[in-house]
């Protein structure tokens, strides 16, 4: 694996003008051969099923799918144009470098579909073997066939938890939000219906009772070692100190019908966050939460930011209750790194090694190992892109984006005297590894 990370890398730099070649920071060989060879656990991803040709499609992957929101802006290297897309269907497929228009997409869409035909339902496991990944946390509804553990661990989505109440206002605020509201109504519902339930209780109580928490005891029966908020797309991450009585008047008003204020709304969120999250520490499960410059239109930017999770992290009803910040704050990595110092507070680099060039996650690297080496994992965030970005595209770039930001930030610290081999490789197998082992309470092998 660690020879065919490094003709990845070879070929994907292959692919860039020379003055980026001249740009990029020197890597030590032996090292980025070591770090090629670690079998890797992904922090964060969003892997599809593996479905027969003619079978109804996935719609499990992501309890917020982005297709229904007005169409946005991509950052450059999720454009189809970057060159690296095509340096991983050469790595995955075998697809021509050379290829161009109608023949290059002919020959794309017949290698993809006969390795998937060769590999059936193993073809998710297919590409953890070329990847080198060794397990993946998969953020999906369900997992479902050819996403199984051992390879695939399930990360299970809890937001729909906080809305028990008419959302209508609430999605009112934006185009985007307008689209993304009713999709969290529709899993509640499916959430109530799996309990054997045809409505949400009248108390507030009698939710969490019966809603709440037999939904995350599922979830942790069915495999969850953690469960996953997007809310960041919804509200600002701004969890305050919850009312239990104000949160319960605010149920108790509109459970029968009505639509709550916003003011009224996030009360009852901010409540139900905690008793979520809680909830969560006390089956063994960890909390991710997104936190980066987000996708849509009229995604809040501001109201992603770190620190607004602070007096959540603070909470001492919450220490038992492992949080993960997703995508590393992205861009806001002080933040980010100052929010580590919390003993139950770890981080990832997922999408940010899918969006930001190696030289700069490098650099990131850097700043956080210097201080908090054993909070920093890694992770892709590969999500399924279209006939020409598939889920395993993003896996393989982002993997071995990170792979390589990895090696930079390590070489430079070796360079400067900082580290030694012997500590270099370790903080590698912390990164890509060792950190997740002991966040989500994995097993090792």
């Amino acid at each position: 694996m660690a020879h065919t990370a490094l003709i990845c890398w070879t070929s994907l730099l292959t692919l860039l003008p020379a003055p980026a070649l001249r740009a990029q920071a020197p890597v030590d060989t032996a090292l980025a051969r070591y770090i090629a060879g670690i079998k890797a656990i992904d922090s964060h991803a969003h892997p599809m099923l593996p479905i027969p040709a003619g079978a109804p499609p996935d719609t499990d992957y992501d309890a917020l799918p982005l297709d229904g929101i007005p169409a946005f802006p991509l950052p450059y290297r999720l454009r189809p144009e970057n060159p690296e897309w095509r340096a991983a269907q050469h790595a995955l497929y075998g697809v021509r470098l050379t290829d161009t228009g109608a023949a290059y997409r002919d020959a794309l869409r017949g290698a993809v579909r006969a390795v998937r035909q060769r590999e059936g339902p193993r073809f998710p496991e297919w590409v953890l073997d070329q990847i080198g990944t060794e397990v993946m946390l998969a953020n999906r509804i369900t997992l479902g066939p050819g996403l199984a553990p051992p390879r695939f661990r399930w990360v299970a989505f809890v937001d729909a938890l906080m809305f028990p109440l008419d959302t209508r206002a609430e999605a009112a605020r934006t185009p985007d939000t307008r689209a993304l509201y009713p999709k969290e109504a529709a899993l509640l519902r499916r959430y109530v219906h799996e309990l054997g339930l045809t409505t949400v209780p009248r108390t507030l109580d009698a939710y969490v009772r019966a809603v709440v928490t037999p939904t995350l005891e599922r979830e942790r029966r069915g495999g969850a070692v953690s469960v996953k908020f997007e809310a960041a797309y919804l509200r600002p991450l701004d969890f305050d100190d919850p009312d239990a009585a104000a949160a319960q008047r605010v149920y108790a008003r509109y459970a029968a019908g009505g639509t709550p204020t916003h003011a009224e709304y996030k009360v009852l969120e901010d409540y139900l966050f905690r008793m979520i999250a809680r909830g969560a520490g006390r089956l063994g499960m960890a909390v991710q939460i997104h936190t980066t410059e987000g996708f849509g239109g009229f995604y809040a930017t501001h109201g992603s930011a770190p620190h607004l999770l602070e007096p959540a992290f603070d909470d001492p009803t919450l220490r038992g209750t492992t949080f993960i910040i997703i995508h590393g704050g992205w861009p806001l990595l002080g933040e980010t790194q100052s929010l580590l110092s919390k003993p139950n507070v770890y981080t990832d680099i997922s999408a940010m090694a899918l969006f930001v060039e190696p030289t700069e996650v490098a650099r990131v690297l850097r700043q956080w190992l210097g201080e908090w080496p054993e909070k920093v994992m890694f992770g892709t965030d590969a999500f399924d892109g279209g006939p020409e970005q598939g889920w395993a595209e993003a896996a393989w770039l982002g993997t071995t984006s990170a792979r390589r930001a990895l090696a930079i930030a390590l070489t430079g610290m070796m360079r400067d005297g900082e580290i030694d081999r012997a500590r270099a490789e370790q903080l590698a197998r912390m990164v890509m590894r060792e950190n997740a082992i002991t966040a989500y309470h994995l097993e090792r092998r």
